[in-house]
């Protein structure tokens, strides 16, 4: 059965949430690779690319580096005009005669947004007409605003009711693992994290692993679809290797988890992003006390939903 995701529109704009992932950028309906490469003429091999500015850019090509701030580059921008287009694609959105008018919603982690928040939303505007080709289509854009949120939060926002008690979320990217905890449903800001401990740390962790035991270099690929599905198909050692290195991986999830006070007995865990899988697969833990949320587009659809109800608060407070 096909999802069934809402729509949010305000003041005549479409909120669209683009979440800029380390290792894959995610809107509501697509994910693609969180890289990218440029050319002066249009590729002869690659399907999936955009046209701006009177370049090309491949998408899912190329690798991006781990950083900090996303500000430092066009790549992010240029990824982020690639996922608006792609989920103009999938919502249907045609209309070659008149702009698109666009709210754009994005995230940062938990505790970088508070000092981030400006530039990034500058970035993200920079351009208020943007044409993007795509698939021998051009898509106009008119961008009229750009709401900045905190990643982890905004992926429950809608269901904070659900959480009874005292609950600890975690976000397992690939660069950062964002924590809050929650007490019945109300973030306790004071209790919220970050950590550069991204699903990234684990696949350097398992090429090393493999490679100082064995001398051979793993490729990107083999380590990938592990950690996306917990099993490979490669011989031993270098299967033992793999699966040891991201227990060792999920051992330091839940000691860092500790370090900021989760006691299994007195709260529960809930775990979503990239990483859940791997701590489901390869991580101690009680069954009943931890819930596993494999949605990893949860971000960029809350960001959708959060941005939507911070917009009618702005204009419900207007109208007063």
């Amino acid at each position: 059965m096909t999802e069934k995701i809402r729509e949010y529109k305000m003041n005549g704009s479409l909120i669209i949430g683009v979440d800029a992932g380390y290792g894959n950028f995610k809107t509501a309906r697509r994910v693609f690779p969180t890289a990218v490469s440029v050319s002066d003429k249009a590729p002869v091999f690659a399907r999936d690319f955009i046209e701006w500015n009177g370049r090309y850019y491949i998408i899912g090509e190329g690798h991006k580096g781990f950083v900090t701030d996303k500000v430092t580059d066009d790549d992010n921008y240029v990824l982020t005009m690639a996922a608006v287009v792609k989920e103009l694609e999938a919502r249907g959105y045609t209309d070659r005669r008149n702009a698109v008018r666009i709210h754009l919603a994005v995230g940062l982690p938990l505790k970088w947004v508070q000092a981030q928040r400006d530039t990034f939303r500058d970035y993200m505007m920079k351009e208020r007409i943007v044409k993007v080709g795509y698939k021998d289509r051009t898509y106009e854009m008119e961008f009229t605003g750009c709401t900045v949120m905190p990643q982890c939060y905004s992926a429950v926002a809608e269901n904070l009711k659900d959480f009874k008690g005292m609950n600890l979320l975690v976000d397992i990217g690939n660069g950062t693992m964002n924590l809050m905890y929650l007490n019945n449903g109300r973030p306790m800001e004071s209790k919220s994290w970050t950590e550069k401990l991204g699903v990234y740390q684990c696949e350097k962790a398992i090429l090393n692993k493999v490679r100082d035991n064995t001398g051979t270099e793993l490729m990107h690929e083999v380590i990938e679809n592990f950690l996306r599905t917990g099993e490979t198909d490669i011989a031993q050692p270098y299967a033992g290797l793999m699966v040891e290195a991201a227990k060792e991986y999920a051992v330091q999830i839940f000691q860092k988890l500790r370090d900021y006070e989760y006691n299994e007995q007195m709260m529960r865990l809930y775990v979503m992003g990239g990483g859940a899988r791997i701590v489901e697969a390869f991580g101690e833990y009680d069954m009943d006390r931890v819930t596993f949320d494999h949605d990893i587009r949860a971000n960029a659809k809350g960001y959708e939903y959060y941005c939507y109800m911070i917009l009618k608060h702005q204009q419900r407070k207007k109208a007063m």
